[in-house]
């Protein structure tokens, strides 16, 4: 028996980097999953490449900043599975450019969805979770949640959001059984960092290296499994050690 032996799991930016490294490691855990992507031709491949491995998948487009979208995501996957027990609140984007050349436009798109989808994939989740008696939340924050960058404003802000969202979320609904943690990212070796910079966040890094996707599942499966029974309102830092310098 796996740790997540027929438990269903919704999965936001499914279908690379860190959200498709938790979903092979969660079907290797006994897990259905629901994979929630923009790039439908990523999703629908990955959900191929699961099921051709005897895994339950469901792949569905969605934008997670559209309230109809992300009701969408949850009404597919009670149609499908039947119940939600797992989300990680995973999909994100990432922009680096000095504030003062930062236009509201672009701060409102990266806020939106960093902080604001999370927010709404949370809030869907939370409302099958209350009639099913309960259920897990992982938000993906990241180790600029808790300390600054220089150029990256609206994606720290959104961050540090989510941070104190996790908190709000995990206090309000801990009666209900339903645990909210974070997931706190370093520099993870993923499509979002250009190849370029990857050296020089090496060499910023205590540990010198990228983290491993992989890596970060093993830490979502730890927040999402029973193993984390007693936590909630936490942020988990995975980032090499950057952040205790």
């Amino acid at each position: 028996m796996g740790k997540l032996q027929d438990k269903v799991a919704v999965i936001t930016g499914g279908a690379s980097g860190i959200g498709a490294a938790t979903a092979r490691l969660f079907v290797s855990e006994g897990a259905k999953v629901v994979l929630v992507d923009l790039n439908e031709e990523k999703g629908k491949a990955f959900e191929s490449e699961l099921k051709a491995l005897n895994a339950e998948a469901l792949f569905v487009k969605a934008n997670i900043t559209s309230e109809a979208e992300v009701a969408n995501i949850f009404k597919q996957t009670i149609d499908t599975f039947g119940k939600a027990d797992i989300v990680f609140n995973n999909a994100g984007i990432g922009r680096v450019q000095p504030s003062h050349e930062l236009d509201y436009s672009e701060w409102r798109q990266t806020v939106n969805v960093d902080l604001d989808g999370v927010f709404l994939v949370a809030r869907e989740a939370i409302r099958e979770m209350l009639k099913a008696g309960g259920g897990t939340i992982v938000n993906t924050a990241s180790m600029y949640g808790w300390v600054g960058s220089p150029g990256s404003a609206a994606y720290n802000a959104a961050k540090g959001g989510v941070v104190n969202l996790t908190r709000s979320l995990a206090l309000e609904y801990a009666e209900q059984n339903i645990r909210v943690n974070a997931l706190c990212p370093g520099f993870i070796d993923t499509p979002i960092i250009p190849e370029e910079s990857k050296l020089a966040l090496a060499a910023a890094t205590p540990v010198k290296r990228l983290g491993k996707a992989e890596e970060m599942a093993k830490a979502v499966l730890f927040l999402a499994s029973d193993d984390s029974s007693y936590m909630t309102g936490n942020s988990l830092i995975v980032d090499g050690g950057y952040t205790a310098q």
